[in-house]
Order: structure tokens, then sequence, then C-alpha cells
């Protein structure tokens, strides 16, 4: 890790480094629009050929195409754009963002903590099963415009699905900062051609465009009310990467996020969609894949090659945004230490997260094998789409009512609204369970179960810490006692700031040793992104040459020891690293019948711990100045 400090400003501001709002611009319409921008390659093919599509009449098509439109303007424009990015932890956003800030207004005690507790670590839980999911049916879905081009080349389709994954999972160690900069004019391309595709097709058919009316969805409803209720399962594709709207907030500010949409994004899906739609009328055969059909013979084999760099940039967006919610999980105590490795020198939030990007590309080749097309894996991402969807909603509802101190009528209204949307769509997809949707319920509840199993193992051995280690320790009276005074300085570190560090007591205890200056050392992470470095230390003065110091984080920040300690001078207490010695406490969980968790769970906490990455490479601790001493807690 870099022994440089970045304060939150320098780090994501809009303001910062960041060029100019055209770039700001350029660098949204790349990263943030990836995901929903390459929607059109699967999702109107799937409302009329999934299971329980309709009939390929215009009437029906037209519908289609108007809950398409009004879908997009209510839960993109309308819930995302102009309410849920209002909900800002300090200019950042994503699920995790959302939870801390709800945690800030909500505590940890109480129904409603508990609630959104739990809603927050299953909407993580369901963004990483989409992180699987995402590259899968975006690559698998661009490289399906082979068989359009030949129908012999059909047999390469997997093949080459699974060689473009491999290949952008093996680049991520070194970063995205070289490609980086071509995501924004590659995606711009991408949607000036989705738009002119749209216009081509739409001035042979203009009629469509009467579906931006509201009562064409109406009547679709009407004419068939099951069968149009089961449309929203595959019309909900349309919305995928809008929860990227909200979590990449941080990165590129609210306003080039919204005017990228509102400008550019959002008119050239949308003539998409309906160019697509004029082509069905004309010709229904040409459903077997609309999008690729758009297009004249000619700019099929350069429309392949562009489909296929859109959807390995949205999946860049994903996989990037797995690794800062791994980031952020392991900084509010969800998750155990890992590693993590920092790719650019100029922006820190350019990381790299080995044991993820592993664990991702493994599940996302295990998918493309298992579905084989983006047909078959379209069954399996509505689920976590929607679900995240909901969980979005559940929170940004708490933030309105205690947060903003919105009435509770107004609250209430637009609760109704948003989770009326939100639940139909989600309840439309429950009858793809079995051919599919199983999937990311799967892996949302195995993953919940890691997060809630890591929060609550290290609560519990916080409970049982306190059972064994006296409060009332007296630092006078152990330095008044027949220990062994040596010059130096010890920095023991706890995750306690109320009570002595185990590892001090066994170091008294057992080695007989006092240093002449001891600091109890603790990192706290706020639920805030940011911490500035005036208000990151706080020193409490024990006596005796005894010392307490608390170091604020923000889950965004990479904690790093030294340089808090040089934070430390202007407070008065000057560090001099040659003459400090790090002492750590590795606390080995044994799994017990006490009442705590499951057995099982114990076990798994344990093994979690016994796996975390080392606490002096994550807290940037010189190596030959650390001292490890371990002890084992019955839980």
């Amino acid at each position: 890790m870099s022994n440089n400090t970045i304060t939150a400003p320098e780090i994501l501001s809009p303001h910062s480094h960041k060029a100019s709002s055209s770039a700001l611009l350029l660098g949204a319409i790349g990263v943030v629009y990836g995901d929903i921008g390459t929607s059109p390659l699967y999702a109107l093919k799937e409302c009329f050929l999934s299971e329980h599509a309709p009939a390929l009449i215009p009437a029906n098509i037209l519908g289609v195409l108007s809950l398409i439109f009004w879908s997009i303007m209510m839960v993109v424009t309308l819930k995302y754009l102009v309410f849920i990015m209002k909900a800002d932890n300090h200019g950042e956003g994503g699920i995790l963002a959302l939870f801390a800030l709800t945690h800030k207004l909500t505590g940890d005690k109480g129904f409603l903590a508990k609630f959104a507790l739990t809603a927050g670590l299953l909407g993580a839980a369901l963004f990483y099963s989409d992180g699987i999911i995402t590259p899968a049916i975006s690559v698998l879905s661009a490289v399906e415009g082979l068989g359009v081009i030949a129908p012999k080349l059909e047999a390469f389709i997997l093949p080459s699905a699974l060689v473009i994954l491999v290949l952008l999972f093996s680049i991520q160690h070194h970063g995205t900062e070289l490609i980086g900069k071509f995501f924004g004019p590659i995606m711009c391309v991408w949607f000036l051609v989705l738009a002119t595709l749209g216009v081509v097709n739409i001035l042979q058919h203009p009629d469509v465009l009467q579906a931006v009316n509201p009562r064409f969805a109406w009547h679709f409803i009407q004419m068939d009310p099951h069968r149009s209720f089961l449309s929203l399962g595959a019309v909900v594709l349309t919305l995928t990467g809008a929860e990227a709207l909200y979590a990449d907030m941080g990165h590129f500010g609210k306003t080039p996020i919204r005017y990228a949409w509102f400008s550019f994004v959002a008119p050239a899906l949308l003539l998409n969609y309906f160019g697509q739609g004029a082509l069905l009328i004309q010709n229904p055969a040409a459903v077997q894949n609309p999008f690729y059909l758009l297009a004249p013979e000619w700019a099929l084999i350069p429309l392949v090659i562009l489909a296929t760099l859109a959807t390995v940039i949205a999946s860049q967006a994903v996989i990037t945004g797995a690794f800062s919610l791994t980031k952020q999980a392991v900084q509010l105590g969800f998750l155990p230490r890992v590693q993590i490795e920092h790719t650019s020198a100029k922006e820190i939030g350019q990381i790299y997260v080995p044991l993820v990007n592993w664990g991702l590309l493994v599940g996302v080749l295990l998918l493309v094998i298992l579905f084989k097309t983006s047909g078959g894996l379209a069954a399996a991402y509505g689920i976590a789409v929607t679900g995240t969807m909901v969980v979005t909603t559940l929170l940004a509802g708490i933030v309105m009512l205690r947060g903003w101190h919105w009435h509770w009528a107004k609250v209430t209204a637009l609760m109704v609204i948003f989770l009326a949307v939100d639940l139909a769509f989600f309840s439309a997809n429950l009858h793809k369970i079995p051919s599919g949707g199983w999937l990311p319920l799967a892996m949302g509840v195995i993953i919940f179960t890691v997060l809630l199993t890591w929060r609550q193992g290290k609560q519990l051995m916080a409970k049982r810490l306190l059972e064994i280690i006296p409060l009332n320790t007296n630092t006078v009276n152990v330095r008044n006692d027949l220990v062994l005074q040596v010059p130096g300085t010890a920095v023991f570190m706890t995750s306690d700031s109320g009570s002595i560090p185990i590892a001090f007591l066994h170091n008294v205890e057992h080695n007989k040793v006092l240093h002449e200056r001891v600091v109890f050392l603790t990192l706290h992470t706020e639920d805030e992104p940011y911490v500035m470095d005036a208000e990151r230390i706080v020193i409490q003065d024990l006596g005796a040459q005894f010392f307490r110091v608390l170091v604020h984080y923000g889950f965004m920040e990479d904690p790093d020891v030294p340089t808090a300690l040089a934070l430390c001078t202007s407070h008065g207490l000057t560090f001099d690293l040659g003459q400090t010695s790090f002492f750590l406490s590795r606390e080995i969980a044994i799994p017990t019948v006490r009442p705590g968790m499951a057995l099982w769970r114990e076990h798994f906490f344990s093994w979690m711990g016994r796996n975390a990455a080392s606490p002096m490479e994550y807290f940037n601790l010189p190596a030959h100045r650390v001292v490890d001493l371990g002890c084992h807690l019955e839980i």
C-alpha cells in the first residue's frame, strides 16, 4: 500500500484533478452507462422469445414498447436520477454507502436498525450476484452476432465468449488506467450507433412512436393480464445497470450523470428499442435477434466488434464495482481483511482484489458453460436486478424519513409508488426460479451468510474478550509492577477503544517487559466515505506515559498506520518509526456449544479469520517492527 494519504476531495471529487465537466461527462458515459447501454442486445428479444411471451402482433409489440418506455421513465429517470441520487453519503452512492447512511440515522438498536442491516447486506449480496451474471450475459449476447453473420459460426460463440472473459479477468491486475481513457469514446460511438440504427428503422415505420402513449401499455395489460404481467420479467432487462447510476455517483458527480442520461444515453436507448419494435412489426421473423438485424449485412462484422467492446466495458464497470464494494465491506466490518492492490499512483479508487477477481471469473465461466446462451441467462438475471432495486428503495425510504425529515405521508406515498413498480418486476421474475432464477437467489443467500457471519462473529469475539480482560486495569500500577522497562515506544493495536489490548496484557504477563512509552491504537471506520485529516486523530493521555490514540477513517479510505501516527505530531505526540514496535493480537476463534452462533457458522467464522490477509500489510506496518501475539478464544 502507498504511504501517501490522499484526502477526500483529491480522490473522487468532481472538482479535483478530473480535468473538466466534459471529461466527467465522457467518463460517465463510458463507465456508468455501460451495463444499461448494452441491454438492447438482448432485452426486447427476450420479451418475445421467453416461455410466456405474448404473440408477435403489432398491438403486443406496441404494448411492450410502451411498457419499456414508461418503465425506463419511472425507474431510471424518476426514481434513481431524481430521488435516489439525493440520498448520497457525502457524495458517495451504492448499496453499502446507503446502508452506512441509514446506520448513522438508526444506530445499532431497534427494529429499524436491524431492518436496515438485513436489507443492506441482502442488497450487497445481490450486487455480487449481478457481478457474476452481467459479464456472462453481456459478452454472450455480443458474440451471438456471429450466428447472424453466418449460421456456421454459431459453433464459435461459446468458445469465443469464454476466451474473451478469461482475457478480461486476466488483465485486471494491470488496472484500467491505460484502457480506461478509451471507455468514454467507445461508448459514445456505441450510443450513436444505437440511435442511428433505431432512427433508420423507425423512418420505415414511424407509427411505432405512438407507443410513448401509455394507453398502449394499458391496452396490452387489459387484453391479457396474466401474460402481460409475466412480460415484466423480460421488460426489467431494459433497466439492468440502473443501480450503477447511483453506485458511481462518487466518481463523476450527480450533474454529469444526469446530463449524460437526458441529453444522450436515454434518447439513444429509446430510439434503438423503438427501431427494433419497428423492425418486428415489419418482419416478425427478426425476433431471433432484432438488434443485429437492424443493421445492413455489410455492417454486421464491425457491429459485432463494437458490441463486444461495449459489453467488455460494461463488464469492466461491474467488476470494478465489485472490487470497490469489497473494500467498503472490509472497512465496515462485513468481511475479513483481503489483499487489496492499488493499480494507479494517481487514482486511489482504482484497486484490484485478487480473491474477488478470480472468484468472479470462476462463477462467470460456470454460468456461460451451464446456460450457453444469453436467453438462458436472462432467466437468472431479473431476480438479482429487481431484488437490488427493492432494497435500494427501502433504504432510501429510511433516509427520507429520518435523514431528510420528510413528512411520513409524503414518504409513504413515494414508497407505495416505487415499491409497487419494484415488487411488480420482482414478482414477475419469480416464475423464472426453476429455470435459472434460483441461481442469484442461491448466490445471494451464500454471500449474505458470509457477510452476516463475519459481522456477528466479530461482535461475539469482542463480547468474549470483555469477559476475560479486566476493564479496571490501572496502567500506572502496571508500570510500578516488577517488569523490565526498555526504551522506545510500543504500539498495541486493538479494535476496542474502551479496553486494554490483550496483546499488552500477555506481553506484560509472559515477557515481563514494558516500553518507556505505550500507545493503545484503535482504527475506527465511520459511516461516512471520508474523514478530513484535521478530524482524524483523537489522543487521550492515560498517565505514566500511556496513551490511547483513536484514528478515524471513512469507509472509502485505506487505513495507513504510519501516516496516521505522523498526524499525531500536531497533537503533541511524536513517533520515530525506528524506535517504535507494533504489537498485533491474533485472536483465534475456537468454536464451542456456548450460546452465540450455530456451530457450523462458528467454524466458518474461525476459518475466515485464519485466512484473512495479514494485518501488517493491510495497515501498512513496517515488517521489521511488528510483533505478533496470538491467543485462543472460545466463542
